[in-house]
C-alpha cells in the first residue's frame, strides 16, 4: 500500500514538472509570438539575413586613350578563382558542388596558379566558410587559365567573371600612362605610376549590387522584390599623345638602346602651337602589362630628373642677345680660350685651341663655348641673361600634369658660374622645361605651358567633366627675335661648319642646336672623362618658317665606336622621328609632294566588292568582316592614316571570326570593338593564335580569346615548324 502511494506521488511530482515546463514554453513561444524577438535578436531580420543575397554589379575603371581616341589603358576580362567549401551546396552525392578532395584538388591547381600547394591546402582546410579565394595568385587568371581548369572537372572549382588593367601596346609611353595596383587585402585597384595615379579619382570606377531574397542555393526567389544599385564606369582620360609619334618613338629609342646600351636616354616629341606632349619616351623602362624592367627606374626622367643641357642652352642665350640688341652675327671674336678671373679661363670644346679669329655666326654653328662667354660677359651682363632664362622657366616647374616634376637649379653664385650657364654647365634643367622654352622659338616668342591630358569625359554620357586649353605663360622675346634665332639655327644643321650636320634631314628644312653636357661624379667630386662620359643631345624643331614639331633627344653614356662621336645615336633617333612625324602629318617635303598620310574614304552603305576597291584606290588595306553584301560600318573613318594601313569593313551579313594571324594589338582591338564580341587576349606584340578559328560563325557579345607574342618567337616557331615538316618529307 505505501508502495503504491509512493508511486502515485513520483507520478504526480513527474506530472508537474512536465506541466511547469510546458506552460514555460507555452509562455515563451507565446511572447516569441508576440515581440518577433528571440535571444535579443529579431527572429524575420534574422531569416532576412539568411536568405537575402547580395551581389556586386562590377563597374570598369575608366580607359586611357590618346589624342584620335586609341585605347592605351582598358579593363578587359580575367577571372577569379573560387572553392565552394560548403558541403550543404551538394545535394546529389555522385555530383558533388563543393571541394570534396582537398589533398588532390590543391596538388592539380598548383600547378596552373602562382600559389605553393601547401598554401592552397590551408586556404581549402578553412572552417565554417561557405567559400574561399586565393590572393592574387587566383586573380586576373586568363580565358586559356579558366579553360584549363575546368577540363580538370574538379568538384567545388568555379570562377566568377572580372577584369583586369590592360595595355595594348606594352611598353609604350609607359612613364607617362603608369600602371595600376591591387590591395592584396581589399582586392582596391588604384593608380601607382603617372596619369593612373595622378588621374585616380577620375579613373576610379563605383561597383554596384543587386539583392534578393535567395533560396538555399542562393537562388533569386520568384516574385520578390530585387534592389539594383547600378555600376558606374571611371571616366576616359584622353591624352595629348599620338599613338603613331609614340611609335615612331618608342622604335627609334629601342634600336638605338640595343646598338649602344646606353645607361639612359630621354625623348620628347611637342606641337609648339599648343604645348600638347605628342610623344614621350625613355629608356630604361618597363613593360605596363608585365613591369619587366620597372626595377631599373621609376621616375619619369622628362620631368623627374634634371642635369646640365650642355650646348643646347645657347639657344636661349642666343636669343636674349638678339633681344637685348646686342647681337652681330659678323663680328669677329678670337676663339679657343677665355679668362673669367685671374684663376678661371674657359675654353672650346676641341681641346681649347679654337679656330682662331671667327664670326660670331660661325661661333653659334660650331658651338663655341668663348662666343658664348663673351656674349654673357661683355655684351648682355650676367644680370640680364639671368632675367631672360627665368623668363624662358628655367628654375623653375612647366606645370606639366605628371607628377613628381622637378625644377633643376641655377648655379649662380660665382662669376665663372654665371659665364658657364650661358653655354649650358654648371645650371641643370628638366627636358620638359627645354621643350617649354623652345616652343617660344618655334612659336613667334609665345612660350605654351606643356600637357599630356587633352580632356576627361563621362564613359556613359561622353559629356566633357575637364579639358586642358593652350596656355601661354610668357613671351620671353619677340616674333623677330624668335624668327632670326630659327634663321641662325637652321645654319647650325646647313652649314658644312655646323655642329648639327648629322641631323639633316633630305627635302625638310630642319633647325636646331646640339649639346654635349658633362657628367659630374659625387663620388670622385669632379666630372667625368673619356669619350663616352657625356650626355649627347639635340633640340630641334620643323619647318624653320612654322615649325610644327619640336623634338628634344638625350642619349647619357653610349657605347660609342672609336672615332664615333655622340651625334651618332642622337641623330639616328631625332631624324627617324623627325622625318617619320613630319610625313605623318602631310608636312610636304621640299623635293616631293607624295604624301604617306591619306584620307580615307567613308564606304558605308556600298557594295562590299566597291568599297574593298575604293579603300584599294586610296592605298589601304581593306579588311572585310562578315558574309553580307554590304558594308555597314567601318573602322577607321572621317580621318587620315599611314599608307597602307587596314581598314575593317563590317558587312550586314552573319559575323565571323576574321584571321587575325599577324595582326597588332590595336588591330584587333579596333576589330573586337567593330564586331562588339568580348576580347580576351594574352601575351604582347603581334597575333599567333585564336580561338575560335578563322571564319567561325560568331554572335554579338561572344568572348574571343587572341594569344600574341613578339615577332621572334613567331619566326622561331615557324621555322620549326618547316623543319619539322621538311625532316617528315625526308623520311616520307
Amino acid at each position: 500500500m505505501n508502495n503504491k502511494k509512493s508511486r502515485n506521488k513520483g507520478a504526480a511530482f513527474l506530472f508537474m514538472i512536465f506541466g511547469l515546463f510546458f506552460c514555460v514554453v507555452f509562455v515563451r513561444f507565446l511572447i516569441i509570438q508576440y515581440t518577433g524577438v528571440a535571444g535579443g535578436e529579431e527572429l524575420a531580420a534574422k531569416a532576412q539575413d539568411k536568405y537575402q543575397v547580395s551581389r556586386t554589379l562590377t563597374a570598369q575603371r575608366g580607359s586611357i586613350v590618346d589624342t584620335n581616341g586609341e585605347v592605351l589603358a582598358r579593363d578587359t576580362s580575367s577571372y577569379k578563382l573560387i572553392a565552394i567549401l560548403d558541403d550543404s551546396m551538394t545535394e546529389d552525392e555522385d555530383n558533388p558542388q563543393h571541394v570534396v578532395d582537398k589533398e588532390e584538388t590543391a596538388r592539380v591547381l598548383a600547378e596552373h596558379i602562382d600559389m605553393d600547394e601547401s598554401e592552397i591546402l590551408a586556404k581549402l582546410q578553412k572552417k565554417n566558410v561557405y567559400q574561399t579565394e586565393f590572393g592574387s595568385a587566383g586573380r586576373d587568371l586568363s580565358h586559356q587559365t579558366k579553360l584549363a581548369i575546368e577540363e580538370l572537372e574538379l568538384p567545388g572549382i568555379t570562377f566568377i567573371k572580372d577584369s583586369k588593367r590592360f595595355y595594348p601596346n606594352g611598353i609604350f609611353a609607359s612613364h607617362v600612362i603608369g600602371f595600376v595596383e591591387e590591395n592584396e587585402d581589399t582586392g582596391k585597384v588604384t593608380g601607382a605610376l603617372g596619369v593612373e595615379k595622378m588621374l585616380d579619382k577620375y579613373l576610379q570606377e563605383e561597383d554596384g549590387s543587386i539583392t534578393f531574397q535567395g533560396d538555399l542555393w542562393r537562388n533569386i526567389l520568384p516574385n520578390k522584390q530585387t534592389e539594383v544599385v547600378e555600376p558606374s564606369d571611371g571616366a576616359t582620360i584622353q591624352l595629348t599623345l599620338d599613338s603613331k609619334i609614340q611609335i615612331f618613338l618608342e622604335d627609334a629609342m629601342s634600336q638605338v638602346n640595343e646598338e649602344y646600351s646606353p645607361a639612359k636616354m630621354i625623348g620628347i616629341v611637342a606641337d609648339p602651337d599648343t604645348g600638347k606632349i605628342l610623344a614621350m619616351s625613355q629608356r630604361p623602362t618597363y613593360d605596363l602589362n608585365t613591369r619587366q624592367g620597372l626595377e631599373n627606374t621609376w621616375q619619369n626622367l622628362a620631368v623627374e630628373e634634371s642635369y646640365e643641357p650642355g650646348s643646347t642652352m645657347k639657344v636661349f642665350t642666343l636669343a636674349t642677345a638678339i633681344e637685348e640688341g646686342v647681337w652681330n652675327a659678323n663680328e669677329t671674336y678670337q676663339s679657343g680660350t677665355y679668362k673669367i678671373d685671374k684663376s678661371t679661363t674657359i675654353g672650346d670644346h676641341n681641346g681649347k685651341r679654337g679656330w682662331g679669329a671667327i664670326t660670331y655666326l660661325e661661333g653659334v654653328q660650331r658651338s663655341s663655348n668663348v662666343a658664348f662667354a663673351k656674349l654673357a660677359v661683355e655684351k648682355i651682363g650676367s644680370d640680364t641673361l639671368l632675367e631672360y632664362l627665368e623668363e624662358f622657366g628655367f628654375g623653375k616647374k612647366t606645370g606639366i600634369d605628371l607628377p613628381a616634376e622637378t625644377t633643376g637649379a641655377f648655379a649662380y653664385k660665382w662669376e665663372s658660374e654665371k659665364v658657364t650657364t650661358a653655354y649650358g654647365q654648371g645650371t641643370t634643367v628638366t627636358p620638359i622645361q627645354l621643350i617649354q622654352a623652345a616652343t617660344a622659338i618655334a612659336n613667334d616668342g609665345k612660350m605654351m605651358k606643356p600637357y599630356v591630358v587633352e580632356k576627361i569625359t563621362n564613359a556613359a554620357t561622353g559629356k566633357t567633366i575637364k579639358e586642358t586649353k593652350p596656355t601661354v605663360v610668357a613671351k620671353p622675346v619677340s616674333s623677330e627675335t624668335a624668327g632670326e634665332v630659327r634663321n641662325i639655327l637652321e645654319t647650325v644643321v646647313t652649314s658644312e661648319k655646323g655642329t648639327g650636320k648629322p641631323y639633316k634631314i633630305d627635302g625638310y628644312d630642319v633647325i636646331g642646336k646640339t649639346g654635349t653636357a658633362s657628367i659630374y661624379s659625387s663620388e670622385k667630386g669632379s666630372y667625368l672623362t673619356g669619350q663616352n662620359n657625356y650626355i649627347f643631345s639635340f633640340l630641334g624643331m620643323a619647318p624653320k618658317d612654322d615649325p610644327e614639331v619640336i623634338v628634344y633627344i638625350a642619349v647619357q653614356q653610349p657605347q660609342l665606336k672609336p672615332n664615333e662621336s655622340g651625334s651618332a645615336p642622337v641623330s639616328k633617333v631625332f631624324n627617324s622621328v623627325m622625318e617619320n612625324t613630319l610625313k605623318y602629318l602631310n608636312i610636304e617635303s621640299e623635293e616631293t609632294d607624295t604624301k604617306t598620310s591619306v584620307e580615307i574614304p567613308d564606304v558605308t552603305g556600298t557594295n562590299k566588292e566597291l568599297a574593298k576597291t575604293q579603300v584599294e584606290k586610296a592605298g589601304l588595306t581593306p579588311v572585310v568582316i562578315g558574309s553580307g553584301t554590304r558594308i555597314k560600318e567601318q573602322s577607321p573613318s572621317g580621318t587620315s592614316v599611314i599608307e597602307g594601313e587596314k581598314v575593317l569593313l563590317l558587312t550586314d551579313g552573319e559575323l565571323t571570326m576574321p584571321d587575325f594571324t599577324g595582326w597588332s594589338v590595336r588591330d584587333v582591338m579596333k576589330a573586337a570593338s567593330l564586331m562588339g564580341v568580348d576580347l580576351n587576349t594574352s601575351g604582347s606584340g603581334y597575333a599567333s593564335s585564336q580561338k575560335p578559328k578563322a571564319g567561325t560563325a560568331l554572335k554579338s557579345n561572344q568572348s574571343i580569346v587572341v594569344q600574341f607574342e613578339d615577332p621572334e618567337t613567331i619566326f622561331e616557331k615557324s621555322k620549326a615548324k618547316a623543319d619539322d615538316e621538311e625532316v617528315e618529307e625526308e623520311g616520307g
